[in-house]
Protein backbone atom coordinates (compact mmCIF):
# COMPACT_ATOMS: atom_id res chain seq x y z
CA UNK A 1 0.00 0.00 0.00
CA UNK A 2 1.26 3.47 -0.92
CA UNK A 3 -0.12 6.70 0.48
CA UNK A 4 0.38 9.92 -1.45
CA UNK A 5 0.06 13.40 0.01
CA UNK A 6 0.17 16.42 -2.30
CA UNK A 7 1.01 19.96 -1.25
CA UNK A 8 1.78 23.29 -2.84
CA UNK A 9 -1.41 24.22 -4.65
CA UNK A 10 -2.94 27.66 -4.50
CA UNK A 11 -3.87 30.80 -6.38
CA UNK A 12 -1.40 32.36 -8.80
CA UNK A 13 -1.63 35.05 -11.42
CA UNK A 14 -1.20 34.25 -15.12
CA UNK A 15 2.46 34.05 -15.98
CA UNK A 16 3.37 33.07 -12.45
CA UNK A 17 4.95 29.94 -11.04
CA UNK A 18 3.92 27.30 -8.56
CA UNK A 19 5.56 24.14 -7.29
CA UNK A 20 3.74 21.00 -6.24
CA UNK A 21 5.11 18.20 -4.07
CA UNK A 22 3.88 14.69 -3.50
CA UNK A 23 5.24 12.72 -0.58
CA UNK A 24 4.85 8.95 -0.73
CA UNK A 25 4.92 6.32 1.96
CA UNK A 26 6.60 2.98 1.42
CA UNK A 27 10.11 1.66 1.00
CA UNK A 28 10.04 0.93 -2.72
CA UNK A 29 9.19 4.39 -4.04
CA UNK A 30 12.04 4.23 -6.54
CA UNK A 31 10.36 1.37 -8.43
CA UNK A 32 7.14 3.29 -9.08
CA UNK A 33 6.26 5.30 -12.13
CA UNK A 34 5.14 8.64 -10.71
CA UNK A 35 2.78 10.98 -12.46
CA UNK A 36 0.86 14.21 -12.12
CA UNK A 37 -2.66 14.36 -13.50
CA UNK A 38 -5.18 17.16 -13.48
CA UNK A 39 -8.91 17.52 -13.75
CA UNK A 40 -10.65 20.76 -14.59
CA UNK A 41 -14.37 21.27 -13.94
CA UNK A 42 -16.44 19.45 -16.51
CA UNK A 43 -13.43 17.76 -18.06
CA UNK A 44 -11.84 14.34 -17.83
CA UNK A 45 -8.75 13.73 -15.78
CA UNK A 46 -5.66 14.02 -17.97
CA UNK A 47 -2.01 13.12 -17.63
CA UNK A 48 0.19 16.18 -17.17
CA UNK A 49 3.61 14.61 -16.72
CA UNK A 50 5.14 11.29 -15.79
CA UNK A 51 8.58 10.24 -14.59
CA UNK A 52 9.73 6.66 -14.76
CA UNK A 53 12.03 4.82 -12.38
CA UNK A 54 14.92 5.53 -14.77
CA UNK A 55 14.10 9.26 -14.60
CA UNK A 56 12.82 9.46 -18.18
CA UNK A 57 9.90 11.85 -18.50
CA UNK A 58 6.93 12.59 -20.69
CA UNK A 59 4.69 15.64 -20.79
CA UNK A 60 1.38 16.46 -22.34
CA UNK A 61 1.85 18.89 -25.23
CA UNK A 62 0.15 21.82 -23.53
CA UNK A 63 2.72 21.97 -20.71
CA UNK A 64 5.94 21.16 -22.59
CA UNK A 65 8.56 23.81 -21.94
CA UNK A 66 6.63 25.20 -18.97
CA UNK A 67 6.35 22.33 -16.47
CA UNK A 68 9.09 20.13 -15.07
CA UNK A 69 8.57 16.87 -13.22
CA UNK A 70 11.30 15.49 -11.00
CA UNK A 71 11.74 12.95 -8.24
CA UNK A 72 13.92 12.51 -5.19
CA UNK A 73 13.96 8.84 -4.28
CA UNK A 74 15.83 9.52 -1.05
CA UNK A 75 12.91 11.66 0.11
CA UNK A 76 10.16 9.53 -1.48
CA UNK A 77 8.92 12.70 -3.18
CA UNK A 78 7.93 13.73 -6.68
CA UNK A 79 7.71 17.36 -7.72
CA UNK A 80 6.01 19.39 -10.42
CA UNK A 81 7.42 22.82 -11.11
CA UNK A 82 4.96 24.90 -13.09
CA UNK A 83 6.09 28.09 -14.81
CA UNK A 84 4.36 30.54 -17.15
CA UNK A 85 1.02 29.42 -15.81
CA UNK A 86 -2.12 30.06 -17.83
CA UNK A 87 -5.79 30.16 -16.81
CA UNK A 88 -6.24 26.88 -18.71
CA UNK A 89 -3.92 25.23 -16.16
CA UNK A 90 -6.58 25.72 -13.49
CA UNK A 91 -7.54 22.30 -12.17
CA UNK A 92 -7.23 19.90 -9.29
CA UNK A 93 -3.83 18.24 -9.60
CA UNK A 94 -3.43 14.64 -8.50
CA UNK A 95 -0.31 12.65 -7.78
CA UNK A 96 -0.25 9.06 -9.03
CA UNK A 97 1.99 6.07 -8.41
CA UNK A 98 1.97 3.01 -10.65
CA UNK A 99 3.85 -0.26 -10.54
CA UNK A 100 3.31 -3.44 -12.51
CA UNK A 101 4.35 -6.81 -11.16
CA UNK A 102 3.58 -9.60 -13.57
CA UNK A 103 -0.06 -9.16 -14.60
CA UNK A 104 -0.98 -7.04 -11.60
CA UNK A 105 -0.91 -3.25 -11.75
CA UNK A 106 -0.73 -1.29 -8.53
CA UNK A 107 -2.24 2.18 -8.89
CA UNK A 108 -2.42 4.78 -6.13
CA UNK A 109 -3.77 8.33 -6.04
CA UNK A 110 -3.37 11.31 -3.78
CA UNK A 111 -6.27 13.42 -2.58
CA UNK A 112 -5.58 16.25 -5.01
CA UNK A 113 -4.55 19.86 -4.64
CA UNK A 114 -6.27 22.84 -6.24
CA UNK A 115 -4.34 25.08 -8.61
CA UNK A 116 -6.10 28.26 -9.70
CA UNK A 117 -4.57 30.61 -12.26
CA UNK A 118 -6.42 33.89 -12.26
CA UNK A 119 -5.84 37.62 -12.12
Amino acid sequence: QVQLVESGGGLVQPGGSLGLSCAASGRIFSTYVMGWYRQAPGKQRELVARINSDYTTIYTDSVKGRFTISRDNAKNTVYLQMNSLKPDDTAVYYCNAKRTIGFVQYDYWGQGTQVTVSS
